[in-house]
């Protein structure tokens, strides 16, 4: 693979979660042609480098010393290509490195995604939850107060829930999202495309219990949770008894109203049923 000149900018480049081999022909192609590679630790990345062959020269880039290098990138940014990584993953996803993007649009700089690979889609795509609306969490508060009122901000969403956890922190957070969510369905995904890749498919509660007293799990680790379950449908018997109930007290409309709020079922159903009812 040959180096070639880069249009000056900023390219935000996805990299090897576990994997080496998952570093796309594009990605490599990026980090050997760029002027300077922006690492969010430059001894993990190092040894990307080395495995690709490539001398790029580096400079750290984290949370701790973002404000005091980023005008300097962005500066490099306007005449060079700089690349940007962070240890393992695609940047910016749970990263502080938004910062960067942000200030270097405002300053007129090109601005290119490199993508590839993501703990975060990884997860997803082996866990068997619905996939068609997900809220990615990030990674929750480490302490239990912290961590309930989380879950009960997060309760009532429609989509499968998703965060990144620490293997001495998943014991308490799965039990404590069994007592918030209940048996839902979920997913601990661990070490994703590395040798001893895990996946485990359980209820929460029954994943909860498999943890409690374990060992700490190695690794990074993606938490998924299912949706809330679907509540079964009232039936014909609960309908009657509650019109009755309505009916009862009050005026056919204001009984119609009050079950169809109560129940959840269509107006037109519950209004048929208790014409049907008073007639009867």
């Amino acid at each position: 693979m040959h180096s070639q000149t880069l249009t000056p900018g900023l390219y935000i480049v996805a990299t090897p979660i576990g994997n080496l081999n998952d570093l796309s022909f594009r990605a490599a192609n990026v980090l050997k042609s760029a002027a300077l590679v922006a690492a969010e630790d430059t001894r993990v990345t190092g040894k990307l480098l080395h495995h690709i062959g490539a001398d790029t020269p580096m400079v750290r880039h984290d949370e701790h010393v973002g404000a005091r290098v980023r005008p300097e990138l962005i500066r490099r940014a306007e005449s060079e290509a700089v690349a940007v990584v962070t240890d393992a993953g695609t940047p910016l996803i749970s990263d502080p490195g938004y910062r960067l993007v942000r200030e270097a649009r405002a300053a007129g700089i090109a601005i290119f995604t490199v993508p590839g690979p993501s703990a975060l889609i990884a997860g997803l795509s082996i866990a068997g939850l619905p996939t068609d609306r997900f809220l990615f969490a990030g990674f929750p508060p480490p302490k239990e107060k912290g961590l309930r009122d989380t879950f009960a901000e997060l309760a009532d969403i429609r989509a499968t829930l998703a965060f990144y956890e620490t293997g001495p922190r998943l014991a308490r957070f799965l039990t404590v999202a069994a007592e918030v969510f209940g048996p839902r369905e979920a997913a601990v995904a661990r070490e994703l495309t590395k040798l001893h890749e895990e996946l485990v498919f359980e209820p929460l509660d029954r994943l909860s219990a498999r943890y409690a007293d374990a060992a700490p799990p190695k690794g990074e680790i993606v938490v998924m949770i299912g949706p809330p379950l679907a509540e079964a449908a009232p039936s014909g018997a609960d309908l009657d008894a509650a019109l009755r109930t309505a009916l009862a007290e009050g005026t056919v409309k204001d009984a119609v109203k009050r079950v169809t709020a109560d129940l959840g079922l269509p107006r037109a159903d519950v209004y048929a049923r208790a014409l049907a009812l008073k007639d009867g």
